[in-house]
């Protein structure tokens, strides 16, 4: 698309006073394909048009291309990048917060990285290594669950969560993820109903077979409430609490691409919950792409 010139642009956007409806609506049309070129002649009109209404429409324009671009981002993401799950978790976050700091995004999360490290050896257990990694992330960074406001949109935006330092169960164990992968511990998102959690992966010796198992979850962690680790039996009981039958993809990790689905439906529950209807609609769409791949 971006073949239409500078001055092509300009001369829509100019026509953002449109009254007559059809007309308006092949201009929109028009300046949709564009697409991010339009952006600064967008954010150029705002200052030219104080009117409530027309900016109403630049801001609708601006939230479409917005999310166009994100619809690509995440769709290609799927399709050949999806091992880079921060990508994604930041694509999503741009979009509602086009004025992220993505450097001061990831210099935090470096920080973290850089302490947890430090306390790191060789010679510690599993159990040992996840109880120093939860003394420096939950003691020192402050990182807790948002019990207070639990459905805020803003638990599902990294910017957010990593300066408030709280989120949801799926942001703080998203973060909790994303850092201890970084300090080389196999730690992998588990896709439960109504709670997400997290798995530290590695050998294990069934007894029922008497045969040891690569790649399988030793402990499961539940980082919305401090780092706690629990069993396979815990989640056995938390399944059947819920009236569900404990399924073998409830007991081993997901996929990146489920989590964004999931943290999906999570800003879905919170635009419901706040009346944002357009925004609503926008998600659900994409989610719908994504669940189809």
């Amino acid at each position: 698309m971006k073949e239409t010139s500078e001055r092509n642009i300009q001369a829509l956007v100019s026509m953002i006073d449109e009254p007559d409806p059809e007309i308006f609506q092949e201009i929109s049309e028009k300046i949709l394909q564009c697409g991010d070129d339009a952006m600064p002649y967008l954010e150029d009109a705002w200052e030219r048009f104080p009117e409530e209404d027309l900016r109403l429409r630049l801001e609708a324009l601006k939230q479409q291309i917005r999310f166009d671009l994100l619809s690509e981002k995440i769709i290609a993401w799927a399709k050949h990048d999806s091992s880079d799950l921060l990508k994604a978790w930041m694509d999503i976050t741009f979009y509602f917060h086009p004025d992220m700091n993505k450097e001061s995004v990831l210099n935090n999360i470096t920080n973290i990285r850089k302490d947890i490290w430090l306390e790191m050896n060789e010679n510690l257990t599993a159990l040992e290594q996840v109880k120093v990694f939860n003394h420096i992330f939950y003691d020192i960074h402050n990182f807790k669950g948002n019990l207070d406001d639990y459905h805020s949109p803003d638990n599902s935006f990294i910017d957010r969560v990593l300066e408030r330092r709280t989120g949801n169960p799926l942001s703080i164990s998203i973060v909790y993820m994303l850092v201890a992968q970084s300090v080389d511990l196999p730690i992998m998102g588990i896709n439960l109903p109504e709670h997400f959690v997290l798995a530290y992966m590695g050998e294990r010796f069934d007894t029922e077979d008497m045969r040891i198992h690569f790649d399988q979850p030793l402990f499961y962690i539940n980082a919305f409430s401090g780092g706690s680790v629990f069993s396979s039996k815990e989640i056995n009981d938390f399944l059947l609490k819920l009236g569900m039958e404990p399924m073998p993809e409830f007991f081993v990790p997901c996929s990146h691409q489920d989590i964004i689905i999931r943290m999906f439906n999570n800003l879905l529950l919170s635009c419901e919950k706040s009346g944002q209807l357009q925004q609503l609609a926008l998600i659900k769409q994409l989610r719908d792409r994504l669940e189809q791949l």
